[in-house]
Formats: structure tokens, sequence, C-alpha cells
């Protein structure tokens, strides 16, 4: 879909403060057209095999995730849905551990912080 295409800044986790989530960089999620993805967090990378549909009539997308996490590998998957005010709001899980609710907003919309 469309409109759950392109890069997102994540503005928001359950688990994480800001500082954290843009520790190494600003914290992302990424959805391809081809189906593919990735995100990055704190230490975290992950690469997305994802599944576009819709739900309620909105743009929605399951994914699993493969990457690493200060450099040991992890997995997992999640979801995301677009709101109707423009905001992604999803849900990221790590195979046999933390699990966090996210919100992230398009780069263009979100003004940078302390440089980044």
């Amino acid at each position: 879909m469309a409109s759950l295409i392109g890069r997102w800044r994540i503005v928001e986790m359950d688990l994480w403060d800001q500082e954290a989530i843009d520790l190494v960089e600003p914290g992302f999620i990424e959805f391809a057209k081809d189906g593919s993805g990735q995100f990055g967090f704190i230490a975290v990378r992950g690469w997305l095999d994802c599944r576009f549909t819709e739900r309620d009539g909105r743009p929605f997308v399951e994914f699993s995730w493969d990457g690493v996490d200060e450099g040991d590998e992890v997995s997992g998957r999640g979801w995301a849905a677009l709101g109707e005010d423009g905001v992604l709001t999803g849900h990221l899980f790590f195979h046999q551990g933390d699990d966090s609710g996210f919100r992230a907003m398009p780069f263009s919309e979100v003004a940078p912080r302390n440089g980044r």
C-alpha cells in the first residue's frame, strides 16, 4: 500500500524514551514497495518481511523480522496501522524477549532534535 511506503520516524515507544530510541541514530521504521523494510532504534537493527493489507479500511502491515541487537542475532514479528491522523501506530515483538508499542510519523513532518 502506497500510504505505508517510506521512512517513518519513531516518535514514541512504550518501553524506551526518545533519548534511548535515538541512541545510535534517529529511530525509524521503513517499508518498501517490494515487501521488504527495515527499522532501527537504540542499538537494534532489523530487516523486515512485510505483508500489506487493510483493516477497518485503513492501511495495515504485518511483518516478521531478523536483525542484530548490540551484535547479537535477534528476530521477531510486528504490525503497524496508519491512523486517520496520518500517524503510524504499531507493535514490535522480540522472539522470547521484550515487546513494545510504538508511534511514528513521516520524517518530513518531524522537526530535528538536538541536531538529529
